[in-house]
């Protein structure tokens, strides 16, 4: 059957996806990438997902749902839903493994080390051990498994296009949850990241328990040095909250736009 000009576009930009990992894929027996989401957001945790494959060629009916592998921020929410569904299958030819750093741990040491040390969990938690490891943005420290970070890599390599849906739809899933306990707040519409009926929420009730006390609030915190807590942060601010690039520390930015 021929396929439509959607399709083909589908196949090719799957097997770009494809490139990098089967290079390394003839040195090593299997490869893992890696992705977080939540970095920005005010309240809720940041979940980090390790996803790996072999060199083993993939069957022809898992080709429709794998070829709708993308990065998480460029599909819909079904898509992601759907795709999700097909990784977390024990049948998926992708392992997945998820780890996270709730608010308090975020607070203790700040979003970067906290994301790093879900990161390395991730990883870890695979059912075998990668060869190497691609990591979307930064690399990992402590991580003791060859690995390379790549900007954008949710865009460039399948594993790690596959993890950053697993941990965004993850993600989704706790913060629909907080939100049936916190449902003042309306988690289940912003998930968490600093919308105006997230700051009004805030201005009215101040922090719940599963809120970043480290991250700045205007209006909350009247009397916070924003650029000595900063500096106490050790860095720049959230990427997503102030549209730099590069993973960050938790210094006092308001984060405004989804991951």
């Amino acid at each position: 059957m021929k396929r439509t000009a959607n399709e083909e576009k589908r196949a090719e930009r799957f097997q770009k996806l494809l490139l990098r990992e089967n290079e390394l894929l003839k040195d090593h027996p299997l490869v893992a990438g890696v992705d977080e989401a939540g970095r920005g957001p005010l309240a809720g945790p940041v979940v980090c997902a390790a996803a790996a494959r072999s060199g083993a060629p993939f069957k022809e009916e898992d080709l429709p749902w794998l070829m709708e592998i993308y990065d998480s921020k460029q599909l819909t929410e079904r898509q992601r839903e759907e795709v999700f569904s097909h990784l977390m299958n024990p049948q998926s030819p992708i392992a997945v493994s998820v780890a996270k750093a709730e608010a308090d741990e975020i607070d203790e040491t700040n979003i970067l080390k906290a994301t790093h040390r879900a990161m390395k969990s991730a990883v870890e938690g695979l059912s075998e051990k990668p060869g190497f490891v691609l990591v979307d943005g930064t690399a990992i420290p402590g991580l003791e498994i060859p690995q390379q970070k790549i900007i954008k890599g949710d865009s460039l390599c399948l594993c790690i296009a596959a993890a950053s849906i697993a941990a965004k739809v993850t993600r989704d899933h706790i913060m629909l949850e907080l939100d049936k306990e916190y449902p003042e707040y309306g988690f289940a519409k912003h998930k968490g990241y600093g919308t105006a009926f997230h700051l009004q929420a805030l201005q009215k009730y101040g922090r719940s328990p599963v809120h970043r006390r480290t991250f700045y609030v205007e209006g909350l915190d009247p009397k916070k040095d924003r650029g000595a807590a900063k500096r106490a942060a050790g860095g720049r601010s959230d990427e997503k909250g102030a549209g730099k690039e590069g993973l960050s520390d938790n210094s006092p930015q308001l984060s405004l736009f989804e991951e």
